[in-house]
């Protein structure tokens, strides 16, 4: 399937849109970013927990291609690495195209590697459109078809805890076939 790169990584510890740049994250299995307010065995983000705090947190690590910010920079807007509350920033791997199950490793070599399990795609909300007004209708819209269509990232959970730099490879192994396309979550 291919490799990638990290461009980025991004945690924040307090509930905020975006979330500053570091030089390196740490992965916790199970949990998910070490001291960003979204890691936890159960949901973390304010609209899930409303609905049923119990559920499982298929959302620990939430990772967006470079690539959506050269897109929406066509139609006008600016947008930087962290600024739509991504962990993790890549380069050269079509997140969107994968299919639910797949592995992530950063990094090269073994017992170094953190492993985030591809769990489904990012569901833009209305934030989007309040720290850019116009930016949601860029990175949610609908196919020809009809169907919608979520370009803001795709969420996943921690199989394999490690630190995440800029500059990591990520190498993709996909899950046994039939693939299963990306929902929601």
């Amino acid at each position: 399937m291919g490799t990638g790169l990290v461009t980025a990584v991004n945690s924040n510890d307090v509930y905020s849109f975006t979330k500053p740049t570091r030089e390196s994250i740490t992965l916790l299995v199970g949990l998910g970013v070490e001291g960003d307010v979204h890691a936890g065995v159960t949901v973390k983000h304010r609209s899930r927990v409303a609905q049923d705090p119990t559920q499982p947190n298929l959302r620990q690590v939430h990772l967006i291609h470079r690539e959506l910010f050269d897109e929406v920079a066509q139609e006008g807007f600016e947008v930087a690495p962290g600024q739509l509350g991504e962990n993790v920033t890549t380069e050269g791997i079509d997140l969107l195209g994968l299919p639910t199950g797949t592995l992530l490793r950063f990094g090269e070599g073994e017992g170094e590697c953190a492993v985030v399990e591809v769990t489904g795609l990012r569901n833009p909300c209305l934030q989007i459109d309040a720290f850019q007004q116009g930016l949601l209708k860029r990175v949610v819209g609908r196919d020809e078809t009809g169907r919608v269509v979520r370009k803001a990232g795709v969420m996943g959970v921690v199989r394999e805890g490690g630190t995440i730099r800029p500059g990591d490879a990520i190498s993709v192994t996909l899950p046994p076939r039939p693939h299963v396309a990306l929902e929601r979550v």
